[in-house]
């Protein structure tokens, strides 16, 4: 790298690690949310109150940025069209694999496998490149996915490949191809506000009939968003989880090298513990929910760390190119 792109490739990373803060923070949240919304709507299905949610937030994050470029929208070309459509497709798509495989699996597993991608990525961008990827990114990735592992309190021998399993990877890949498809080098010069919006609005409509397929009865709509913790949680999911994290990501991830992203993504477990240790008493107190914090253990000390490292070493063998 030229030496004067230093700064926006130093800033590019400080802006990745803030979208996985809010991603982070994100599990809590949508967690809080589809606990009130099946206390408001009882007997309704995990897939209802998930995919209507995917739906809300991000459709109302595509008229928040759809606000910002109303005036030059009608303008977006073919290449941002193909670029917000195929990030929509494949996030989309790809949560809803995560979400299904998640009822037939523990949560830790799940939280494990999706991090597939920290390995999927360097052997597909050596496959497209034709060239082999360094020690120090495979050094980074084994480390990583050893985190990954320590901080789910994964158990290989209790590991199996079923429904849930095969799922959850499918999940990994999906997610896996939206990470190459944002960085796909004709899509460079496009316009961030125009393919996000695309995207967004994308997403919301390949969810909506999932959720319309499984809903009781159309008044369900309104009564999974009519309490004021509900537009609370909500509002939390739009703006900091959706919004401005998947801003960020749109726009400076093109600064980084995909197989480099895949790792400062995998950062997110990390906050997602770290958010867990208190946020879920006090959405409790405000939202009427039973919703336990979850308790500091090693784990995450070694887990988090290894993670940490991981991060660490692949910037300072970058340094020394």
């Amino acid at each position: 790298m030229e030496p004067n792109q230093s700064p926006r490739h130093a800033k590019a990373l400080t802006m990745l690690i803030v979208a996985t803060v809010f991603w982070g923070l994100s599990f809590p949240v949508m967690k809080s949310l589809n606990l009130l919304q099946q206390q408001l709507i009882p007997g309704s299905s995990s897939w209802f109150v998930t995919t209507l949610t995917v739906s809300v937030r991000f459709g109302l994050a595509g008229f928040l940025v759809l606000g910002a470029c109303m005036r030059t929208i009608r303008l977006a070309t073919r290449l941002e069209w193909s670029q917000g459509l195929g990030l929509a497709i494949f996030g989309c798509i790809g949560l809803i694999f995560q979400t299904d495989g998640l009822a037939y699996t523990s949560a830790s597993t799940s939280a494990f496998l999706t991090q597939g991608y920290c390995l999927l990525l360097p052997g597909i961008v050596a496959f497209r490149d034709r060239r082999q990827p360094s020690g120090v990114l495979l050094l980074s990735c084994v480390l990583m996915i050893f985190g990954i592992g320590i901080l789910a309190e994964i158990d290989p021998r209790k590991m199996q490949l079923g429904r849930g399993e095969i799922e959850t990877l499918l999940a990994s890949l999906l997610f896996t191809g939206q990470i190459l498809w944002l960085e796909r080098p004709k899509y460079a010069e496009n316009n961030v506000n125009h393919f996000s919006s695309i995207m967004f609005f994308g997403t919301a409509l390949v969810a909506l009939p999932l959720a319309l397929f499984t809903m009781h009865q159309p008044s369900d709509f309104i009564v999974a968003f009519s309490t004021p913790a509900t537009w609370l949680l909500t509002a939390v999911l739009v703006l900091p989880c959706t919004m401005l994290s998947y801003m960020l990501m749109n726009h400076w991830q093109r600064h980084v090298p995909a197989a480099e992203a895949g790792l400062i993504y995998g950062v997110e477990p990390v906050f997602a513990t770290l958010f867990a240790l208190f946020l879920p008493q006090w959405i409790s107190q405000f939202a009427g929910l039973n919703y336990e914090n979850e308790t500091a253990t090693v784990h995450l000390l070694i887990g988090g760390g290894l993670i940490l490292l991981a991060n660490i070493i692949i910037q300072v063998g970058r340094k020394g190119h």
